[in-house]
Formats: C-alpha cells, structure tokens, sequence
C-alpha cells in the first residue's frame, strides 16, 4: 500500500496508563514522522485497570478500523484486557478494514484471534506509552518499525551463540508466552502447520516458563512447529529454594525434552530494544554458531510517497 500520509490511529484496548505525557510525547513523535494521528484513547474515561470499560474498548477498536483515514491502529500499552474482549470482536470487521493492528503483549491476544479466525495480520510492534512516548526513546525499535512497515521484506539478524544449526521456512507467530498459553483450547487459538514460535515473557520465574512450554509440548502444538525462538525473559527473581535452577538450566532441559529446535537470543519482549514481526507472515530461519537471521516476506506493508 503506498500512502501519501500515514494515518495512525491509538486505542487503548487493555490497560490504562498514568503518564500522560507519554501520549503527548508519543503523538509528537509520530507527527514529526509525517502521520496524523487520531487518537481515539481517553484518559478521563479510564475504567479500574483498564483503557476504558469493556464496552468503551471495544467501541474504540471498531472507530479506529472504520476511519477511512487510518491505515495504522496502535496500541497505546498492553497490560491487561483484551482477553475480556475476545469473545465480543468482530474480527470479520477488522480485517475487512485493511488496517494493520501493532502492538505486543497484552496485544497478542488480539494477534492470535484475528488470524485464528480471519487469517489477518498484524504486527507484533511497538506501542505508544513506552516506546514512542518514552522519554528517551529507543532508536532500533522505532527504526526496525518503519522498516518493517515499508516493505516489502524485512530482515532481522542476531549476533547469538550457542544456538543449533537451522535452515527452516513457514509462518512465524507467537508473542506473549503467558498469553498464548491462556488461549489454548479456545477459538482464538490458530491452527499452524509447519511454523516458527517466537516467544516472550516477563517477571515469569524460570520453573513457570518452564511449565508453560511443556504445556505446548503435551498439546501437540510444538511438534507441529519447526522451531521455537526465544526473546527477552526477565523481571524474575531467582530465590534459595531454586538450588541452582536457573533459566540456563531449564534451557537445558528444554533443549533436551522439547521436538524442536530452540533458539536463543531474539530482541522481543519486554526489554528496550525490540524487534517488529508481522504475526502470520512468511521466514525463513537460518542459525549458526555465531548467530540467526529471519528474513520476513509476504505480509502487508505501506510506504508513504
């Protein structure tokens, strides 16, 4: 797609944040980019936790997907809320809208419902509060946005040792282990055949990430996968009673157990510096002793003219 100017929309469909000068800041940026930002969040009608309530997100969603002069629908943080939501989208309308729906965490809810019911992308990308709006933001997670965005591949590279040798292609989707994991045995769980699993996480102890990717493993989605890449995990607390298990440890152990190959060192998750993938597009994996690279092709991009 190729636009004269970029229309960004902000919703706010989890959580609410309290630094409004994160969204000044944000919308700032993004217009000193070139976009004209309509932002359909509203700090006043914050709801508990969360961006608004549940009917007031969801009316946000479907007001940015139906402005004709948006192209780009960004979330403003994840958190939590979206699994409120899921079961009262119409994805149908969101894909029919032709907007590409960024965001991580929380947001991979709705990643995982678009394509497991429409087969839409999306993308698994930067978000208004902590990344543009930041108050020094992060150069390579904003750049590797735009470059993603504009197409039509985009490759990323990783100077990663002590990974297995892969030589892999498929569809590459994941985002947010814990997320992933709760929409298993649901609708808004797609079916993949043949993918590459990306996965992150954050304040989750070695042991529960453990158990959340052995769970994976016993419902058969992992031996349907061709390899598991590994993003940023921190924010745990290793205490005396692990007795020396870690999260190498349980890397270990996964490598030893899980039918696939895992790979380490992916910049996505909850870290600054963060990569942007079009959840649903096509990689291919290539890793070797000093490193991997994904080279992503056949999604949905837009260059401005």
């Amino acid at each position: 797609m190729i636009t004269s100017q970029l229309g960004v929309a902000i919703v706010a469909p989890a959580g609410h944040t309290h630094d409004l000068d994160s969204i000044a800041r944000g919308i700032a940026r993004l217009e000193a980019r070139g976009c004209l930002v309509h932002n359909y969040y509203d700090p006043d009608a914050v709801h508990l936790r969360f961006g608004g309530t549940d009917a007031a997100r969801l009316a946000q969603l479907y007001a940015a997907a139906d402005d004709p002069d948006v192209q780009v629908v960004m979330a403003l943080r994840g958190g939590y809320g979206l699994t409120r939501l899921l079961p009262d989208i119409d994805f149908g309308r969101l894909a029919a809208s032709g907007k590409l729906f960024v965001g991580f965490s929380d947001i991979t809810a709705l990643h995982m419902g678009l394509y497991a019911k429409t087969g839409a992308l999306s993308y698994a990308g930067p978000m208004l509060a902590g990344d543009f709006g930041a108050p020094e933001p992060v150069a390579f997670t904003l750049e590797q946005f735009w470059s993603c965005l504009a197409g039509p591949t985009h490759t990323i590279r990783e100077q990663a040792g002590g990974n297995p040798a892969v030589d892999v292609a498929g569809t590459i989707w994941g985002g947010n282990l814990a997320m992933l994991v709760s929409l298993l045995g649901t609708a808004y769980f797609p079916s993949i055949e043949g993918g590459i699993l990306y996965v992150e996480d954050v304040s989750e102890h070695p042991f529960r990430v453990e158990r959340m990717l052995l769970q994976l493993m016993q419902s058969g989605v992992l031996a349907r996968q061709q390899a598991l890449v590994l993003g940023d995990f921190s924010g745990y607390r290793l205490g005396p009673m692990d007795n020396g298990y870690d999260f190498d440890t349980m890397l270990a152990h996964l490598r030893a157990t899980l039918p696939l190959p895992v790979l380490t060192g992916l910049r996505f998750g909850h870290g600054p510096c963060r990569v942007t993938i079009p959840f649903g597009a096509q990689a291919r994996l290539v890793s070797d002793a000093e490193g991997f690279s994904i080279r992503l092709s056949d999604y949905p991009t837009i260059r401005c003219a």
